[in-house]
């Protein structure tokens, strides 16, 4: 029954590839923007149809007649002037219908530009197993006809010239990876060519060293954790990278964190190649987000800077509520505090907030002993101002609620 069905389907496609009721000509043009172009419809005698019935559409929309020119009683023309480049890169539709609205015969016209330079060709090696490698088309950009991308390579001093195969799709469509098979200490010369049927261009070519653009994996296992009962800081904690863990040389690690209700970070640039950093002057009882990142400098000697991972996953933690949102009514009131040293107090406080901020060992530690020194100063405070305060039935209340 497959076979009897399979006859049926191909039999129609003979008869209509045998018999050709008309024909356009030329056939499947390839034209730059801004071209004109005649094209003529020839009937078939066996049709007994007059050109001056026909009729001519460009992308289902029919053309006017004043474009049109009968050749004669079997060959009608159209003339196309100053044309748009292609709306699809399959081509644009010219049919030749009869008076009915039948299509008669079909041609695709291709119009578009010839491809120009690619430039801001940049390549990055994951870990150095691989290279990926992304440009950008020259000039306009939009050839609207179809146009490959090929990323050729070889080693500059020796080896055989390769093209490189798995090519992005969609919005990444203008690169390609390269997953194994990389050659170490040694220079590659890469480079891309683009072709369609106007032209081609090339690339200039790159000469790069894949120690120079190493790249490699967000750090692993990042923790954040409290600072005792510090209020206003927290502990960030991470491992390098595990796929270089064989390879000599020197990380460098950015931290960047936000606040739960919020989508701005503040960066940390001073973490060097620290695997742990203190976080200071954050907010009392607070939620914060927290991401690290990793550049691999130095990859066996090279002197280039490396390029940063991407970021790791989030990681979240609170800091501890303050003592002094807890403490309620058995703070002094404002007024009865001095001014001179609460003034000196602020400024002290706000520069060491400053000096603080970041990795520095010193400057954390510094800012440790201010803090355990102002709280202590602050419970001191309180037990005086208690001793001070005349009795009532609401503070006796309190205490023994409390």
């Amino acid at each position: 029954m497959v076979p009897f069905v399979l006859v049926l389907l191909l039999v129609p496609h003979v008869l209509l590839s045998s018999t050709h009721v008309a024909v356009i000509s030329p056939q499947d043009p390839v034209l730059r923007i801004g071209s004109s172009l005649t094209a003529s419809c020839s009937l078939s005698p066996d049709l007994g149809l007059h050109a001056s019935t026909l009729f001519w559409t460009l992308n289902g929309l029919r053309l006017s007649g004043s474009s049109y020119s009968v050749v004669s009683s079997g060959v009608l023309s159209v003339t196309l002037h100053r044309l748009n480049g292609s709306q699809q890169q399959s081509g644009d539709n010219l049919v030749c219908h009869g008076a009915d609205g039948r299509v008669l015969a079909g041609s695709c016209l291709y119009v578009g530009m010839p491809p120009e330079k690619p430039v801001n060709l940049t390549c990055l090696s994951r870990n150095t197993k691989d290279l990926s490698c992304r440009w950008s088309v020259g000039g306009p950009g939009e050839t609207h006809i179809r146009t490959k991308y090929t990323l050729k390579y070889k080693l500059r001093w020796h080896g055989k010239e390769k093209e490189c195969e798995d090519y992005g799709s969609g919005e990444q469509r203008y690169s390609c990876y390269i997953p194994h098979n990389i050659a170490l200490f040694t220079p590659y010369q890469i480079w891309v060519e683009a072709t369609n049927q106007l032209g081609s261009a090339t690339s200039d070519i790159t000469t790069l060293d894949i120690l120079d653009v190493v790249t490699t994996d967000p750090p692993a296992n990042v923790q954040v954790s409290r600072v005792g009962d510090l209020d206003d800081q927290l502990t960030v904690r991470w491992s390098s990278p595990p796929e270089l863990k064989d390879v000599l040389f020197q990380a460098k690690y950015q931290i960047r964190y936000r606040l739960e209700d919020s989508a701005d970070w503040k960066v940390v640039d001073d973490v060097g190649n620290l695997t742990s950093c203190r976080l200071a002057g954050l907010q009392p009882g607070t939620v914060y987000f927290v991401q690290v990142r990793c550049n691999p400098v130095g990859i066996f000697g090279s002197r280039k800077a490396g390029i940063w991972s991407d970021w790791s996953h989030p990681t979240a933690a609170s800091t501890p509520s303050s003592e002094r949102q807890l403490s309620g009514s058995c703070d002094p009131k404002p007024g009865q505090q001095n001014s001179t040293l609460r003034r000196e107090l602020k400024q002290f406080f706000g520069w060491v907030r400053k000096h603080a901020y970041g990795c520095s060992g010193m400057s954390i530690k510094l800012y440790d002993q201010w803090r355990v020194w102002l709280q202590k100063s602050h419970k001191a405070r309180n037990q005086v101002g208690k001793r001070n305060l005349p009795p009532s039935p609401n503070t006796q209340t309190a205490a023994s609620v409390s």
